[in-house]
């Protein structure tokens, strides 16, 4: 029980990061996606710092809870992420649940309940795993993130300075990439639950710290470039679902978790559709989509905007109103009592 509880708060904790990160991502200009200089311009935003601090706690709970539990029970406990996700997007953008996202939030939940019911994995020991199977388990997952950054590199969003708006397609390509780089680091993290009882000292020199450390901050990087790339309903989807599925692959096949076989795989098989149905929906929702026309506009010179109100023929010194083309007036529209050089006393017709 306990195993699930921490997966539920880490769930909750993801939720968090993901809202405040989206809100410091909107503010930063999206031709600085996929560069360093994102880094830097998400260091001026209060905001993001809340959203890292959540995106630790909910690592430390990942961690306290593989170290209790199975690789494949405990992430696919993550995808609650979505519907909390909503939740505080509630709160965060004034709106509030209907029908259809309580609906499909109760599904994923049954969904879930089945897979983990229907999966039900046991055994499972980092310590049996050879080395090539690492190496084997790293590099196709590797791989992937790869496969994935380059195709996400090809964006708008991904080209510069220059390239103006980002799109929702390469947020959902680089959010797949994140996933599956959590999904790395997770299995990391359950290698070093047999290194934990050791003692710090064999902790600090252990290959897995240091791997986890480079796929969770490869995977944080692609979060960024993917919350600034585009809306939280693109991102969201690929971000959710990427995760478990890798860390289920890799419970199973590298870690070697027995699970349930025989007409237990088609109730897995229905839980999963209904998982992914669900969060179709919950990420189609509008309390995703309309944040999107909460982005930060730059400040306009209200004198600008009056002087560009007619007719785009106003400027700011001088404007020539739609019923008398010939008199110049100024900014507030008022007529302006200039006169021509050299020919005094002579009205301006």
């Amino acid at each position: 029980m306990l195993t699930y509880l921490l997966a539920v708060l880490a769930a909750c904790a993801n939720a968090t990061s993901s809202v405040l990160q989206r809100k410091a991502g909107r503010r930063v200009p999206q031709g600085e996606n996929l560069s360093l200089r994102l880094i830097g311009s998400l260091l001026h935003q209060p905001v993001w710092f809340g959203g890292i601090f959540a995106v630790t706690v909910g690592f430390l709970l990942q961690a306290a809870a593989l170290g209790n539990g199975q690789l494949s029970v405990v992430e696919p406990i993550l995808v609650l992420e979505l519907p909390f996700t909503l939740l505080l997007a509630t709160r965060a953008f004034h709106m509030r649940l209907h029908l259809r996202e309580w609906g499909a939030a109760i599904a994923m939940s049954a969904g879930l309940a089945g897979l983990l019911y229907s999966l039900s994995p046991a055994g499972g020991k980092p310590e049996d795993v050879r080395w090539y199977g690492w190496v084997i388990g790293i590099g196709v997952n590797l791989a992937f993130v790869a496969g994935m950054t380059a195709w996400g590199r090809r964006g708008p969003a991904g080209r510069g300075p220059r390239s103006g708006q980002g799109s929702a397609h390469q947020a959902a390509v680089l959010a797949v990439g994140a996933g599956a780089a959590f999904g790395l680091t997770a299995a990391l993290i359950k290698g070093m639950t047999n290194v934990f009882p050791q003692g710090m000292a064999t902790l600090m020199t252990s290959w897995e710290l240091y791997a986890m450390i480079a796929a969770g901050v490869g995977a944080m990087f692609l979060v960024q470039s993917a919350m600034n790339a585009g809306r939280l309903v693109a991102a969201q989807p690929g971000l959710t679902l990427t995760d478990p599925i890798v860390s289920i692959l890799w419970g199973v096949f590298v870690f070697r978790e027995q699970v349930r076989t025989g007409w237990y795989l088609g109730l897995m098989a229905a839980g999963g559709v209904v998982i992914v149905g669900a969060v179709i929906v919950l990420a189609r929702s509008p309390l995703l989509s309309a944040e999107s026309g909460q982005q930060e506009q730059p400040q306009e010179d209200p004198a600008g905007s009056a002087a560009h109100g007619r007719n785009g023929l106003c400027h700011a010194t001088a404007c020539r109103s739609p019923a008398s083309p010939g008199r110049p007036r100024d900014a507030s529209g008022a007529a302006s009592s200039t006169r021509p050089a050299g020919r005094p006393g002579r009205a301006w017709p």
